[in-house]
């Protein structure tokens, strides 16, 4: 049995128990960010830093839909 560090970048965690061919180990704490994130793009996911991850606030939804006057 080796290390087996968690894939995801940025995480320091070892002895994970999840793998993915694809995308290699994930640690218990990842996976529940990843559940937690709702994000079908595992990939984006795993190539983010975990402070980089998060849902998106009000800010975000109001550059897409700004106040008008009208």
């Amino acid at each position: 049995m080796g290390v087996m560090p968690c894939s995801r970048v940025g995480c320091k965690n070892i002895l994970c128990t999840r793998y993915n061919d694809a995308y290699g180990y994930i640690c218990t704490e990842c996976f529940e960010k990843l559940v937690e994130s709702g994000t079908l793009d595992v990939a984006a996911f795993m190539d983010t830093m975990e402070e980089l991850v998060h849902k998106p606030g009000e800010s975000f939804y109001e550059e897409i839909f700004p106040l008008g006057e009208f």
